[in-house]
């Protein structure tokens, strides 16, 4: 049984833009119904940013002036807090399972902010997911202003900006997974900095400037011409060896440039295929292969484990099969495997949980009463290796198997791979609906790293640092260093300041997001970057200098 057929993935469906209403959602007789000369369509496909100044120039006289006029304020008092919250770059008619995460929360915000409501508790989790720095301090004044209305708002966060800006600080760890779960320092920012058992106390004294020398990498792949989305015919260098970080503000075209052209048009030639992304490539001789990772780079099944996606679960069914045990009892590899009969719980399929429906309400995941959640019947958990089972196994954290596995070294390098990225805590099988987007994605660059070739690769990543405190970017940083060092070229997404500085090239897209993006602003390392004085350059002026 391989890896890909166990996690039984669904196909997703094509979508395509309805030939009646092209996008629009609205039948033939809204659809021509004007305001001031302007459809409802046209406005739909502005960004609010720019939405706000067509609106306050329509062409509006007399009766129907006094009845818009009022209308025209509201509207613009929700526009304003769309801009406030750093999502100006988006249109009111894009769907909204295009979203990300931290969009998606900025947008319920935004909703709130002009809302007479006091005496409320506001939670958002990491809502400066996606958000450049320069933004963050806008953010950051929607929620003191919750606040002095007479709020409680609780933010999850890693951003240091939101930490220090924050009245109460409550700091967790001091590991992550089974190592965390305690409170190490909570006061203020203030106190937290002077505590000598925050993990967070260190990056609030102020991290130490970057003063490594930028390696210059082995050549480049060249991008010219690029033209998907909104990218104004830009043209950009892709070192080999080396890491380079794509930065920008939210809507500047980051996605666009990497996975909406460098990407496809690196896949068409290597592949000797053709692409659909507008641009030109040049000096592709210098790589051999590319690799894709992002946080959905993974599926999302209950049936999905770690074990699975970096390769764990088949040499540890062949390692239970191999068992004296387990050729006694007539047992195969495939026996140990979760996913088909013969060693799995039947009663809940080898799920470990069973969906109960409750009609009008969610679905209700319990544990299965058979198994206990372990997912194997009672016959197989009988065949043990160190006395363990492979649900015992599978229960085990990355951190914990390490030592148990030392001499299988099939094993131990995915294990160690996995522990490096800062994924130690993880449990092998644990089910992925319960990892978060960098979690997710972490898990998929140690898959590919742990079988990673000598050939110069391209390695792209969108916004790897996604839900990572700054020790974890550390640990990753390590990781992408060691690839430059081997000769691959390392391209991220990234809005982190520390991923920033401590890269070797950076392509700084802007100025603003959406149509008023699209262009270089600058290139170069990081110190060039400061001295251009984007907001990228100020965002990472404390770490990298003048």
């Amino acid at each position: 049984e391989s890896e890909s057929e166990s996690e039984s993935e669904s196909e997703s469906e094509s979508e395509s833009e309805c030939p009646s209403c092209l996008g629009s959602r609205l039948n033939e007789t809204a659809r021509h119904v004007t305001v001031g000369g302007v459809t409802l369509p046209e406005l739909d496909r502005l960004a609010t940013s720019v939405l706000r100044g067509r609106l306050a120039s329509l062409a509006i006289e007399g009766v129907d002036r006094q009845i818009a006029t009022p209308l025209l304020s509201e509207i613009e008092t929700r526009l304003a807090f769309l801009d406030e919250v750093g999502v100006g770059y988006l249109s009111l008619g894009r769907a909204s399972n295009t979203l990300s995460s931290g969009e998606a929360q900025r947008l319920r915000l935004a909703t709130r902010l002009g809302g007479p409501l006091v005496g409320v508790l506001y939670v958002l989790d990491e809502p400066t997911l996606g958000l450049h720095p320069r933004d963050t301090a806008r953010l950051i004044r929607s929620l003191e202003r919750l606040r002095d209305q007479g709020n409680t708002v609780l933010v999850v966060e890693h951003d240091l900006d939101v930490v220090r800006a924050a009245d109460h600080v409550v700091d967790m760890g001091p590991g992550a997974g089974v190592l965390g779960g305690r409170i190490v320092a909570s006061g203020k920012a203030a106190d937290l900095a002077a505590s000598p058992t925050s993990v967070t106390g260190p990056f609030l004294r102020g991290l130490a400037r970057v003063a490594r020398r930028a390696r210059l990498g082995s050549g480049a792949v060249s991008l010219e011409h690029a033209r998907t989305h909104n990218l104004k015919d830009v043209s950009a260098r892709f070192p080999v060896g080396a890491l380079t970080a794509v930065t920008g503000v939210s809507g500047a075209g980051k996605s666009s440039l990497v996975m909406g052209t460098l990407l496809p048009l690196v896949r068409a030639q290597l592949h000797r295929g053709e692409s659909a992304a507008h641009g030109v490539l040049t000096h592709m001789d210098r790589i051999a292969r590319v690799v894709a990772v992002d946080e959905v780079a993974i599926g999302r099944t209950s049936r999905s484990t770690p074990a699975t996606y970096v390769g764990l679960l088949t040499p540890l069914r062949d390692l239970f099969g191999s068992l004296p045990d387990a050729r006694a009892r007539g047992y195969g590899p495939t026996r140990f495997s979760s996913n088909v009969k013969g060693g799995r719980c039947e009663t809940c399929k080898g799920e470990g949980v069973l969906s109960v429906e409750m009609q009008l309400l969610p679905d209700l995941a319990i544990t299965c009463p058979e198994c206990s959640g372990r997912r194997y019947n009672r016959e197989t958990l009988e065949v043990r290796w160190k006395g363990m089972s492979i649900a015992d196994v599978l229960a085990l954290a990355v951190e914990d198997a390490l030592p148990l596995f030392a001499v299988q070294r099939h094993i131990a390098v995915r294990l160690d791979t996995m522990r490096e990225l800062g994924l130690g805590y993880l449990r092998l099988g644990q089910a992925a609906t319960t990892l978060s987007g960098g979690e997710a994605q972490r898990l998929a660059l140690a898959r590919e790293l742990s079988r990673r070739s000598s050939e110069p690769t391209l390695y792209v990543l969108d916004e790897p640092t996604t839900g990572l405190h700054a020790t974890d970017v550390e640990l990753l940083l390590g990781v992408l260093d060691r690839l430059a060092d081997e000769g691959h070229a390392v391209v991220v997404i990234e809005h982190d300041p520390l991923m920033i500085a401590r890269a070797d090239h950076v392509i700084d897209l802007g100025p603003e997001g959406g149509e008023g993006g699209g262009r270089v602003l600058a290139s170069g390392t990081p110190r060039e970057i400061v001295k251009a004085g984007t907001a990228t350059g100020e965002a990472i002026r404390g770490l990298v200098g003048p």
